[in-house]
């Protein structure tokens, strides 16, 4: 039987690929603990700098695998408390960039791990869709936090109610993704993109990713003072130390180097 979730590691760059290609990548339980297991070991490996999450085949991800749901002893929110829930989680606190790398169709939940990324890349033969209301659900495994906050409530609400196919250049153009690379050279351009990350501090990006968590449900103060207290931890860093360095000196910064030292 072939692992569901694979895993290849280059130039810091972790990607996770969903490999049920048969099935369009549709969600079963073992996928989707696989997954918030390598996001989870990823958090604990300093080698990994960047995680990239991405389909096998011609899809992203088809939502859940609905042949599946009649085999499981519990109901809807158990099923999305055990599974779903703790995945997304894991993407939104984990404190390293992560990519979701929509190659195909992404529909229901599979839509909600799209949206669950830092940063979306879209094959040009991508399309998102939140299709729950077609089978008379409320969408879930973060949907309704991400979608409005991206695209605004009146048009996200049209999206969930109308279950409308969004294409790759209207993805762009609404804001659901950051880029759109074509198909055929997809994985390259996105391995190109996300080592141009890894290189990035990876320490003060997973501070940023922090204030920026924060910030969303907190007022100007609270964040003021958050934003306080991170650049403290920032400033005494490694990192920080490099950038100067090499500021000073008139060098590219090598931020992997110093992710490699102590910090004090």
């Amino acid at each position: 039987m072939s692992e569901v979730v694979l895993r290849e590691l280059q130039e810091g760059v972790l990607t996770l690929t969903m490999n049920r290609p048969d099935k369009l990548n549709a969600a079963n339980d073992p996928l989707l603990l696989g997954l918030t297991a390598a996001l989870k070991d990823a958090e604990r490996d300093d080698a990994v700098r960047v995680v990239v999450l991405t389909g096998a085949g011609r899809g992203f991800c088809a939502g859940q695998d609905l042949g599946d749901v009649g085999a499981r002893d519990m109901g809807f929110a158990e099923h999305l408390r055990h599974t779903y829930n703790p995945l997304v989680s894991k993407m939104r606190s984990l404190e390293k960039p992560v990519i979701t790398a929509v190659n195909g169709v992404a529909a229901g939940a599979g839509a909600s791990l799209a949206l669950a990324g830092d940063l979306r890349l879209f094959s040009d033969a991508a399309s998102l869709i939140e299709v729950f209301s077609n089978i008379a659900l409320v969408p879930d495994s973060g949907s309704t936090w991400t979608l409005p906050r991206l695209v605004g409530w009146n048009r996200a609400f049209e999206l969930m109610a109308l279950a409308e196919r969004v294409g790759a250049q209207d993805a762009l153009r609404l804001g659901l993704c950051e880029h759109v690379f074509p198909a055929e050279t997809f994985r390259a351009d996105v391995q190109t993109y996300a080592a141009r990350l890894a290189a990035r501090p990876v320490r003060a990006l997973g501070l940023t990713k922090r204030a920026l968590n924060r910030a969303m449900t907190a007022t100007l103060d609270e964040t003021l003072e958050y934003e306080a207290q991170l650049q403290q931890i920032a400033g005494e860093g490694a990192e920080h130390r490099e950038g100067i360095a090499a500021f000073l000196e008139k060098r590219t910064p090598d931020f992997r180097a110093a992710g490699k030292s102590t910090d004090s």
